[in-house]
């Protein structure tokens, strides 16, 4: 084997590992939105918004839901998903348990997708252009995962800030991660 299989034999190992723990911490997340919803007292108060800040709670987990849905489930994976973002920004007044749903369907669209994300798409430029930027499908997905993580942050505040309920509700645990043996 010349130094030029081992380095591609190396670098589908490091992006397989890539993978694997962004698919950890995606549905880590997903979850936690999902925990975020259940803590709002109402329906109503997902709707509510403040002065300077434009986005409600309920806007936030339907953006989220589609857009991971869109990039990973649809786009890497040939998922049926198709995304509706000015919706995502206009749409009001649906229930904490149907905004759960969104989150229920975008997890199990991305717990099926992500494993058949195989190391050469990782390598490779996402098969289509982000606002006109050509960027490697790896680099891209660590951008989806902080964006998550980004949003889920807001979330909180939104939920904390605007219902006066300062409870925690685990956001970002550590104990969802994959234990690594030794």
């Amino acid at each position: 084997m010349d130094s030029t299989t081992e380095d591609r034999g190396g670098l589908a190992q490091d992006l397989s590992i890539l993978r694997d723990s962004l698919h950890v911490i995606l549905l880590r997340d997903l979850r936690a939105v999902e925990r975020q919803i259940a803590a709002y007292p109402d329906d109503a108060s997902l709707w509510k918004t403040a002065p300077g800040i434009s986005n409600s709670g309920g806007t936030l987990v339907l953006h989220i839901a589609g857009n991971l849905r869109h990039f990973i489930a649809t786009v890497l994976a040939g998922g049926k998903y198709v995304r509706d973002r000015d919706a995502e920004f206009s749409a009001r007044g649906m229930t904490r348990a149907d905004l759960a749903a969104e989150i229920r369907a975008a997890i199990s669209e991305l717990d099926d997708a992500i494993p058949r994300i195989d190391s050469a798409q990782l390598a490779k430029v996402y098969p289509t252009p982000v606002r006109e930027r050509r960027i490697r499908t790896a680099d891209f997905l660590v951008h989806l995962a902080v964006h998550l993580g980004y949003h889920l942050g807001q979330l909180d505040y939104h939920r904390r800030l605007l219902t006066e309920n300062p409870q925690a509700v685990d956001t970002l645990s550590p104990g969802e991660l994959l234990e690594t043996p030794g």
